[in-house]
Formats: structure tokens, C-alpha cells, sequence
């Protein structure tokens, strides 16, 4: 892939661009590095879920050390939302009225997941591996949440271009950022773009599920859940789905 603000690895086929990313880390690299693959033989999403990684898509990570104070770090999820979301958009610009953000950390294009991040942490200081999966020409036909890609969309978009304006668009918003002291300016254009907000949604939290008003994010970029009894629920983490999906949306890919 061509030259980029940050330095760039491209790989051919890898296991996982994270997993790469973070055994370099390991190994003594401090970035900021980007790790690219064509292909991914072990990709993954939250939770361990299977990532389907054909030629064809986008694998990115992003390696950083030291972002940020550890407690600011998962902050970066929409950080890496909005680079995602801004470079299909710079690229696409037909896209950006199709283009939503679904918290916590799924791009949707005409409400179909099209894109999808992984935040992985460890050490201290933190080291993070951001990983940026886009769907540009295949996306799994088999999953509990409507998936797309972005030539089934209608958008031809190659990885290597796309992968060009990420680069621009992630430094961007990084330095907005600020290592989290510009995290109110990310919330309120995130929540510009958020999908959902004001609409019942359900989340489902490992031991129970919740429905409510999908109402705001905390400070913290916590998910403020309005429950039908006036109350409400702050949640750090789940998956989401609309409250019309049924029972049956048990999970995402």
C-alpha cells in the first residue's frame, strides 16, 4: 500500500493484523505503526467472534504505545470510528449520508454493518492495537446482524484507496483527541453520526439484556439507556440491536 503519515507494514497474508501488531510490540516496537494485510487467516471481532478476512477487504491496526492515561485509552474505539467513517466518506462522498456509527464500535452503511473495530490492550504503559476491518468487497452472508459491503452498497472502493485516505483521516482525528483531552469534541461528532439515538434499542450484556431509549453518551462514552420506568442505565459495554430485531438477534458476527 502506498506511503502514509505513519509508517506502514504491508503484509501479504497474516493471522490477524492485532495479533501481528501486538507481537511486534512484544518484540520491541513502539510505533506508531500501521500493520495492513490482503488477507487474514485468523481475523477476530470483539469477543473472540470470527472476523471473515477474504482478498478484497481492508485490515488495518493501528499500533500505539503509550496513547494516552490507561483509563482514556478505550476512548479510541471512536476515535477510530470517525477515521473510518471520514475516509469512506472522503472517498465515496455519495456514502456520507449512508454512512452511521453504532455504538460501541460499528460503522453501518444503509443501517448493514459494513465495517467493524477491535481495541486490543495490554502492558504498562498501554500498548494498543487498533483494528479497522471494512468490508469494501465481501461481507458475510450468515450473520445475527444485517452486514453489507461497500460494492454491494454500490460504492467501488479499493482497499489500497481507502486504506491512503484512513491514514489522513486517523491522524486527524488523533490530534483532535488529544491523548483524551479532546474527547467532548469526539463524543458530540460521533453522536452527530450515531445510529439510533433517540430509538428503542436492546442491549445484551453477558449475563442479561436491557431495552430502552438509546438517549445519550456519558463523559466517559458510556451508552445512557433510558428504561421504561423514567430510570436510567449507564452500560460500559454490550452488543446492540434495534428492539424490533426480536429474540432472535442473539448476537454479532
Amino acid at each position: 500500500m502506498a506511503a502514509t503519515l505513519i509508517r506502514c507494514i504491508a503484509c501479504d497474508i497474516v493471522g490477524s493484523t492485532n495479533g501481528e501488531a501486538l507481537a511486534r510490540a512484544r518484540a520491541g516496537e513502539t510505533g506508531p505503526l500501521w500493520i495492513t494485510a490482503r488477507a487474514q487467516t485468523a481475523g477476530r471481532g470483539r469477543r473472540g467472534r470470527v472476523w471473515l478476512s477474504p482478498p478484497g477487504n481492508l485490515y488495518a491496526t493501528l499500533l500505539l504505545c503509550d496513547p494516552s492515561p490507561p483509563e482514556r485509552a478505550p476512548q479510541v474505539s471512536f476515535v477510530a470510528a470517525l477515521a473510518a467513517h471520514d475516509a469512506i466518506a472522503e472517498i465515496a462522498a455519495d456514502a456520507r449520508p449512508r454512512l452511521t456509527l453504532k455504538w460501541p464500535n460499528d460503522l453501518l452503511c444503509d443501517g448493514a454493518k459494513v465495517a467493524g473495530i477491535l481495541i486490543e490492550g495490554e502492558g504498562s504503559p498501554v500498548v494498543l492495537a487498533v483494528g479497522i476491518g471494512v468490508n469494501c468487497a465481501h461481507h458475510p452472508d450468515e450473520a445475527a446482524y444485517p452486514a453489507t459491503d461497500l460494492r454491494a452498497a454500490g460504492l467501488v472502493v479499493a482497499p489500497e484507496s481507502l486504506f491512503e485516505a484512513l491514514s489522513r483521516t486517523m491522524v486527524a482525528r488523533l490530534r483532535q483527541w488529544d491523548r483524551g483531552r479532546g474527547f467532548a469534541a469526539i463524543r458530540a461528532d460521533w453522536l452527530a453520526r450515531a445510529h439510533g439515538l433517540g430509538g428503542d434499542i436492546r442491549v445484551r450484556l453477558p449475563e442479561r439484556e436491557v431495552a430502552g431509549r438509546f438517549e445519550a453518551l456519558d463523559r466517559h462514552g458510556r451508552l445512557v439507556l433510558r428504561r421504561a420506568d423514567g430510570s436510567a442505565e449507564t452500560v460500559s459495554a454490550g452488543d446492540v440491536f434495534p428492539i424490533n430485531r426480536g429474540a432472535t438477534a442473539a448476537a454479532e458476527q
